[in-house]
């Protein structure tokens, strides 16, 4: 009898897996991985793709991203499918393949849920989840009943936001908030309070301190909230975790300090993760050329931060990488003043991190030798699908995942200019004018190969939104 033959198989290739590199290849079928391992055991397929002996890795997974900035142009709910399909765009030609979006608004999140889940599905080349922003009274009160429409994953604004960028319309928690939240979601499985960590008191007097001096550098950027600042939250944040016996996770961590406290934590047997940014990890305030296109909040951090990051990556204190994409104009971020214009006026955040997230890890990474592939595919996607509820639908190459697949070649290098994204505004980001190496050749979503060679094949539309529920895995 005939074997029957399936959708899609990749062959050749170093497939990255949970238990380890194979050389082989991967089949999938009706979007989903139904082979894994030599090509004589994978079944024939009605296309196959030739890997060159290049690695085949899932796809990876941004677990923070900020879809909808663009409201300054849109409305937030306009703002949101727009976004939603510029930036997966990018996604894809960056070899990412899901993403967890936080969604902001002042009004409840609840009646609006058919909004969102329509913005991914009519808009997005990939499938994606939200997170909640929680920073006024009736959101915390919606939580449970979030947590029932799949959203399971709560960030704060801990005593952030009081005086800086009025315009993103975030209003600060205090710790009576804090404990609030905290306590509500150590009811909800798989809940997790997530944490943007400055403190804003001493930042504000930092930040009026350098302005008299008539500081306009991106150093003083960074020495506005110093790395104090981020320590003395993460702090607070541990204490009231641990009190809550909650799970808590910090958001974008800048500074080796932070990564120092979380190890304490979590040697103690608290529930406190982290994650770090690609911009942290390459990038020091030393870099002054960067301009305003450098600003980000919480700031760039110096070397010995960044070591300390790479660090914390590879030893397992700091599981999970995100980019805090913020999609801006370059006239909104510059406020028409140009890349060297005022550093306290320009918009905090970064630009185009979903499409450059793989190959800077890549080039920063495994290429330098800081990590292994094998850490780096648990960092950027296996640990961000566990943690947010996702996997294994999600974060790995095994039968019954979804057939979510990136080969890379390590080899292969582009220089970050004008032409380099494919998002709404390709024209900067921290990266531009960098030659990066290690490169998506392929980006493979549900099965269907979207990109190949930098041609983009696929349509926006047709794709899932990822409620989160008690059967996902939990990191401990």
């Amino acid at each position: 009898m005939a074997e029957s033959t399936v959708d899609l198989r990749v062959t050749d290739a170093r497939v990255v897996t949970p238990n380890g590199t194979i050389s082989g290849g991967v089949a999938a079928n009706d979007g989903v991985i139904v082979g894994v391992g030599s090509e004589a055991n994978l079944p024939p397929a009605e296309r196959e793709i030739d890997a060159a002996g290049n690695y085949l890795v899932p796809g990876f997974i941004d677990p923070h991203v900020h879809w909808g900035l663009s409201r300054y142009e849109f409305d937030y709910h306009e703002g949101l499918e727009h976004d939603f399909e510029t930036e997966t765009r990018g996604a894809v030609h960056g070899g990412v393949t899901s993403v967890v979006n936080f969604l902001l608004q002042k009004e409840p999140y609840l009646p609006d849920m058919d909004v969102f889940r329509r913005a991914g599905e009519e808009n997005s080349y990939i499938d994606f989840a939200y997170h909640a922003i929680v920073h006024q009274d009736h959101h915390v009160e919606e939580i449970e009943e979030l947590a029932e429409e799949g959203i399971r994953s709560y960030k704060i604004f801990f005593n952030w936001y009081k005086h800086a960028s009025p315009e993103l319309g975030i209003d600060h928690s205090d710790a009576g908030q804090v404990y609030r939240v905290l306590d509500t979601v150590s009811e909800i499985p798989d809940g997790v309070v997530m944490f943007h960590a400055e403190n804003e008191d001493l930042a504000i007097e930092r930040r009026e301190e350098l302005r008299a001096e008539g500081r306009n550098d991106l150093e003083a950027w960074s020495e506005a909230s110093p790395n104090v600042a981020e320590a003395m939250q993460i702090e607070q944040i541990g204490r009231l975790t641990e009190y809550t016996d909650s799970r808590a996770y910090i958001v974008h961590m800048s500074t080796g300090e932070g990564v120092d406290i979380c190890e304490r934590f979590q040697e103690q047997g608290v529930n406190l993760h982290a994650e770090t940014l690609p911009a942290f990890l390459s990038h020091t305030y030393e870099q002054d050329d960067l301009g305003v296109w450098g600003k980000i909040s919480p700031p760039l951090r110096g070397e010995e931060s960044r070591k300390r990051l790479w660090e914390g990556l590879r030893t397992g204190v700091v599981d999970t990488v995100g980019t805090d994409h913020c999609p801006h104009k370059i006239e909104f971020k510059e406020k028409d003043e140009g890349k060297h214009g005022d550093i306290w006026d320009a918009i905090p955040g970064d630009n185009n991190g979903i499409e450059y997230f793989l190959p800077v890890m890549m080039h920063e990474g495994v290429n330098k030798n800081r990590i292994s592939m094998e850490r780096l595919v648990e960092v950027c996607s296996t640990n961000n699908a566990k943690r947010f509820g996702l996997y294994p639908r999600k974060g790995a190459i095994a039968e019954g995942s979804d057939a979510d697949m990136v080969i890379v070649d390590l080899e292969k290098s582009a220089v970050v200019d004008d032409d380099f994204y494919h998002t709404m505004e390709p024209r900067y980001s921290t990266f531009h004018g960098e030659t990066l190496q290690g490169l998506p050749t392929h980006t493979i979503v549900g099965g269907e190969v979207v990109v190949e060679d930098g041609e983009l094949l696929a349509e926006p539309g047709g794709r899932n939104y990822l409620p989160r529920g008690p059967e996902g895995v939990d990191l401990a």
